[in-house]
């Protein structure tokens, strides 16, 4: 058996392990911080990202659109650093709706969201008193404005969005949002963090070892040897296995998994325009069938949930060159939880469900109806808590970390995550928001009291 000793031990070399490493090493100046991983670095569920970012954010309160604008500075800061390195841009996030009711909705969030700090609303009702609309720009995130533009000027609508279903009334354009390269943040993370002295070990945890309420050791299984890392400060940045995880040495963390997959196929149709935002149906769906495929779903009680109506959010990008692009598309409708199983298992209607249900907002995909293209579908779990804000501090357990349970943000909030996870070990600064992540917020009664409207910030 191995021996050696250890500062930190960050357990996880997902995107949000990783961010934890960089910090502690790279920002904070820590020696002796290894990085555990029983795969292969951001291959485990941080390379099924949609690799997108926001500012945007529902209630309560303002701490999510405070961490969220820190990390993109952070990412900014990375892009700028790395010479381009995230092919970063600023394309927004738009919400589109056919529900003239949904507009009064629209303006309450830009309102609150310009409330939490996510920028002005800017509405173009066509009443000529509005500002002018800018478009995003295709590449770079630079000189763009931040917050929202409403509008409900049927010509702007479809001026600027023509593809979109001519039924739209308005649209919700979230500026500070965008997407990037995960793999390549990740890596940069990586290689500056082991460039400063980390150490990456190959292996699966087997035991966290305690005594007297304090972490110890950590012991890892990786072929033909075994390693014992003696260490006080261990973070755990796991993944799907967080739970499992954590039991191990006695702390009970209120996360689940959930299944999520997405869809992607080459737009050889250009059905969606290369340079377009990531795009968010905001109205329920029914899926387009004719009157015969209706009928024989109908009468099977195996599909006859695919004549009903499906939940709003249906949302999808494109990614890769203009005019040599593909199309991304991911709808979660099944929240159901579930232990993490790989490979994936997902529903093989998965793919035709998504175009059918995209094609309400985007009547031009209805083009691949006759004969469907081939599709890649991947995925992995949200590990979620109640309340669907991330876990990041310290446990019951002195000496142990917690750096996790980012449901879909683990991309953009890792870089936030990781400098506030290390502030807590290295004993710094704290700034405002850290107590709306604290595991210890869930010992409060009435914390959830906050969540009961429904609004958790996901897609």
């Amino acid at each position: 058996m191995s021996h050696f000793v250890a500062e930190v031990v960050v357990i996880g070399a997902g995107i949000a392990g990783i961010s934890a490493a960089f910090h502690l090493a790279v920002r904070e100046g820590l020696d002796g911080v290894v990085l555990v991983e029983a795969g292969d670095p951001l291959a485990l569920t941080s390379d099924k990202s949609t690799e997108c970012y926001r500012n945007w954010w529902p209630g309560p309160g303002d701490a999510m659109v405070a961490f969220m604008n820190r990390s993109i500075d952070l990412l900014e800061r990375i892009e700028r650093e790395s010479g381009g390195r995230l092919h970063l841009n600023r394309r927004g996030y738009l919400f589109a709706t056919a529900e003239p009711s949904r507009i009064a909705a629209f303006r309450d969030l830009g309102h609150e969201a310009q409330s939490f700090g996510a920028g002005a609303l800017r509405v173009h009702d066509g009443s000529g008193s509005s500002p002018g609309y800018l478009r995003s720009p295709a590449r770079g995130f630079e000189e763009v404005a931040a917050g929202a533009d409403l509008i409900t000027d049927p010509a702007l609508i479809r001026a600027e969005f023509p593809y979109l279903d001519p039924e739209v009334v308005a649209v919700l354009h979230a500026r500070r949002c965008g997407w990037l390269s995960a793999q390549q943040l990740g890596m940069w993370m990586l290689e500056r963090a082991r460039d400063r002295g980390v150490r990456l070990i190959r292996g699966r945890v087997t035991d966290v070892e305690t005594r007297g309420g304090r972490v110890r050791a950590v012991s890892v299984a990786r072929p033909g040897d075994r390693v014992r890392i003696e260490t006080g400060k261990l973070v755990l940045s796991p993944g799907p296995y967080l739970a499992e995880l954590a039991r191990g040495f006695g702390v009970d963390l209120p996360v689940a998994c959930e299944r999520h997959m997405k869809v992607a196929f080459r737009d050889t149709e250009r059905a969606v325009p290369g340079d377009a935002p990531l795009l968010i149906w905001a109205d329920p769906v029914e899926l387009p069938w004719s009157d015969e495929e209706r009928a024989v779903l109908a009468d099977d009680e195996e599909t006859r949930a695919l004549v009903e109506p499906f939940p709003a959010g249906i949302h999808g990008r494109p990614e890769g060159t203009p005019g040599e692009h593909w199309l991304m598309m991911l709808w979660t409708w099944d929240t159901e939880t579930v232990e993490p199983v790989f490979p994936v298992p997902f529903d093989e209607r998965l793919p035709e469900i998504a175009l059918r249900g995209w094609s309400r907002m985007l009547p031009s995909l209805k083009r691949y109806f006759a004969r469907l293209p081939r599709m890649t579908v991947d995925g992995g779990y949200y590990v979620r808590t109640p309340g669907n804000r991330p876990l990041i501090g310290p446990l019951p357990v002195a000496g142990a970390y917690v750096n996790a349970a980012y449901s879909g943000f683990g991309i953009m909030g890792a870089c936030a995550g990781g400098e506030l996870l290390a502030a807590h070990v290295c004993e710094t600064p704290l700034p405002a928001y850290a107590a709306a992540f604290h595991p210890a917020r869930f010992d409060d009664p009435g914390y959830l009291d906050a969540f009961a409207s429904g609004a958790d910030g996901q897609l």
